[in-house]
């Protein structure tokens, strides 16, 4: 099946997405998230990217420590996209019109596009390195100077465990959404080409879980 837009193969798994990451993860992957943004959100009211967010839970916690941010929402389910846009609309109807959804892929950001922070959260592991390196150039490319990147994902795999979770994971989204990864890329090493350092990170999950900031 041709998909409409690039990435956009999330439809297939926006009904069941947040409970099956919670079956397999518990909290681990929220507490990773709201650590990221308690480390790296700059203070006062930043113009923020958020890209392949999801269903939204994660915009709930980014306007909950900001109040006052403007924030980029990008996705390329137009399914997930919809249903942050309606979790917005019912659980906090005042902040609307700080959130621009935006439908697409990192190609949809222009050259005005210009922001504080980038939040990245389970997002760069979906692809194979080739598309990461243009996808990861474009965003680094959208932030100001100074600008944080804030990174919530997996770890590499230090036990046999870690390693068949990741392994079932990847069969799993190339299976139902066709993803291109196959396995864990090495985003981080991409962060480091671009410049970036990162600062002390937090881990969840037995280890298999990261949160860190990048600037």
């Amino acid at each position: 099946m041709r998909l409409s837009l690039p990435d956009s193969g999330f439809d297939r798994v926006a009904a069941f997405y947040d409970p099956l990451s919670r079956l397999v993860y518990g909290r681990a992957l929220v507490c990773a998230q709201h650590h990221a943004l308690e480390a790296g959100l700059p203070p006062g009211a930043p113009h923020l990217l958020v890209i392949g967010g999801g269903t939204g839970q994660v915009l709930l916690e980014v306007l909950r420590q900001r109040p006052k941010a403007s924030v980029l929402y990008l996705e390329a389910s137009p399914q997930m996209l919809g249903k942050a846009r309606a979790l917005l609309a019912g659980r906090l109807p005042a902040a609307v019109l700080q959130v621009e959804f935006r439908l697409g892929t990192e190609a949809s950001l222009t050259s005005h596009d210009a922001f504080d922070a980038l939040i990245t959260f389970f997002f760069l592991d979906l692809f194979e390195p080739r598309r990461l390196q243009q996808i990861m150039a474009r965003l680094h490319a959208s932030r100001k100077p100074g600008a944080p990147w804030l990174l919530a994902d997996f770890a590499p795999a230090q036990t046999w465990w870690q390693r068949w979770l990741l392994a079932a994971m990847y069969s799993f989204f190339r299976l139902t959404t066709g993803i291109s990864g196959r396995t864990l890329p090495p985003f981080r090493e991409e962060l480091a080409r671009l410049g970036l350092r990162a600062g002390p990170a937090r881990y969840f999950f037995g280890g298999m879980i990261e949160a860190s900031v990048w600037r």
